[in-house]
């Protein structure tokens, strides 16, 4: 099986890959996909390709991928006092098997099934994977199906009495993936405002993908970023602002 990693440096980027993985640096072959300088205002990127004999196999299979999310997040989950995140993929109580079920219902009635199974488990989030041979279909364009999927999901979770538990659905990686794109996303985008000393109007996004937007160029010192529009998709101007 095969994921992508990036990090400012191919270090940064493995050691992420292994720890996401929850894999020995050993256990999987890098492949070197595309490598940027840092500039004066523009971070270092690697990116890899992370090639992983018989991942989820029985041996591995405490080990999955998850979404990652924010810094906070990845510091918590290597605090010694932290439990694990990953466990076992079968639902563990009652709430984790209406989760699944609800969600195997769903994928089967549009016509589209597959295998649902536990992600992870953290604190106040449950995540849930579909494996499926039409995962493009149930991703949508920009993942907007996935995003519907979920949101379905964390309503019926509500009605489970499971309100302040967040629902976090992927299949392929896709959360994974969608995130190393944005962040790719904003940083030529933020290239090119600095050339044009103008803005981009990027395409509507859910509030997840323009956090990560608006995060990812916090610390650009002359550029800034504000959304723009009304409901749940709205769109993120960048726009340069100069230097203080």
């Amino acid at each position: 099986m095969e994921f992508e990693f990036e990090g400012r440096t191919e270090k940064e980027a493995i050691d992420r890959a292994a720890g996401e993985l929850g894999l020995e640096k050993d256990d999987f072959d890098v492949e070197i996909l595309e490598t940027q300088k840092s500039g004066l205002f523009k971070k270092g990127l690697v990116r890899i390709k992370v090639h992983v004999p018989n991942f989820g196999s029985p041996a591995k299979s405490s080990q999955a991928p998850r979404p990652s999310s924010n810094n906070t997040e990845r510091k918590e989950r290597t605090t010694p006092q932290s439990k694990p995140v990953f466990g076992d993929p079968i639902p563990q109580n009652e709430f984790e098997e209406k989760m699944i079920e609800f969600t195997s219902g769903i994928i089967e009635r549009m016509g589209y099934p597959g295998k649902v199974i536990i992600l992870f488990r953290d604190k106040q989030k449950l995540g849930i994977k579909i494996d499926s041979s039409h995962s493009s279909i149930l991703i949508g364009k920009k993942g907007k199906n996935l995003d519907a999927l979920q949101m379905l999901l964390n309503i019926y979770a509500g009605r489970l009495g499971k309100e302040d538990t967040r629902i976090i659905l992927d299949t392929e990686n896709y959360r994974i993936r969608r995130e190393e794109s944005l962040v790719r996303l904003a940083y030529n985008v933020a290239e090119k405002v600095r050339e044009s000393r103008g803005s981009v109007l990027l395409e509507p996004m859910n509030p997840f993908d323009r956090w990560l937007i608006h995060t990812t160029l916090n610390d650009i010192g002359d550029i800034e970023t504000k959304s723009e529009g009304d409901g749940l998709y709205k769109q993120v101007r960048v726009y340069y602002r100069g230097l203080k």
